[in-house]
């Protein structure tokens, strides 16, 4: 039997050589994986680095470590992704959580108020990221999730049990499709905005993702153009609307919104420094209103 060290060297390696990962996060994914296996966290895993592998973890990890070669994202493996400070599920059904998203939730947060019921809705909610991270933060507001894939929303379902997030409600839903006369406060979406011709699609762990979840048209914009045409009927007076996209995206986006009737247009960048999302308001006023 080998040593906790020497397997995670040995994983290093391939993963180093066949993945181009770098030394640092080769040895992060193998620890990962490991700690998985053993259900450890990494502290006790380096304090027993001397300790023998069973041969049958070893196999199991070895197994585990072929899939990552073979370009399975992590997280499918792992079957979980930290978003937001909130441990996920994730599988193929949904797509991966990624930190700027979290921009997105950062955005939603400051326009609702932290002491009042307010309605909201995440458009394609996936594992449901984005409307747990609402909720555990804005615990009054009322967050609606909704899905096309009734698998993707089982996991949603799954993540907000598992978490305890009780201010949290699941449809199955072509965007507003099932939502009849609902009206909200804020629109929150992460929807498919990859151009259906676009070479990434093939690559890295895009491959393993939903398509129906990445691309939306030549032009990336076809589930965004929706959304945007549908808004107002489900958009409360002075609530805002607001999508993550493409990083060259912002100009068109903005120039849908304007036409939709939106105002006080406005967009943020991610943490790379590119343009990614992008809020409008509803300009109807009402005689008591929040902002």
């Amino acid at each position: 039997m080998a040593s906790i060290r020497a397997v995670l060297q040995q994983a290093q390696a391939q993963l180093n050589n066949t993945q181009q990962l770098d030394a640092i996060d080769a040895r992060y994914e193998s620890q990962l994986l490991l700690q998985h296996l053993l259900k450890v966290n990494r502290a006790w895993l380096i304090a027993h680095e001397h300790d023998n592998v069973a041969a049958d973890i070893q196999h199991e990890f070895d197994t585990l470590i072929q899939r990552r070669i073979g370009g399975e994202p992590i997280a499918y493996i792992l079957g979980q992704r930290e978003f937001y400070g909130l441990n996920l599920a994730v599988t193929p059904a949904t797509l991966i959580p990624r930190p700027d998203t979290e921009i997105l939730v950062d955005i939603a947060l400051e326009k609702i108020p932290a002491n009042q019921s307010v309605q909201v809705l995440d458009l394609g909610t996936g594992s449901g990221a984005i409307a747990l991270a609402i909720a555990q933060q804005r615990p009054q507001a009322q967050v609606t999730g909704i899905d096309a894939s009734k698998h993707a929303l089982d996991v949603a379902i799954n993540n907000s049990q598992q978490l305890h997030i009780t201010n949290t409600h699941f449809v199955l839903s072509d965007w507003f499709s099932a939502l009849a006369d609902m009206r909200f406060d804020v629109i929150v979406s992460n929807p498919p905005y990859i151009e259906a011709a676009d070479a990434h699609l093939k690559q890295g762990d895009l491959r393993f993702e939903p398509l129906s979840a990445l691309a939306s048209g030549a032009d990336g914009l076809d589930d965004i153009r929706r959304i945007i045409n549908d808004c107002l009927v489900h958009l409360k007076p002075q609530g805002w609307l607001m999508f993550e996209h493409g990083y060259n995206q912002a100009a068109s986006v903005t120039e849908l919104m304007a036409e939709a009737g939106l105002v006080a247009i406005e967009t943020f960048k991610d943490l790379g420094g590119n343009d990614r999302v992008t809020i409008g308001k509803n300009p109807l006023i009402v005689s008591t209103h929040w902002d």
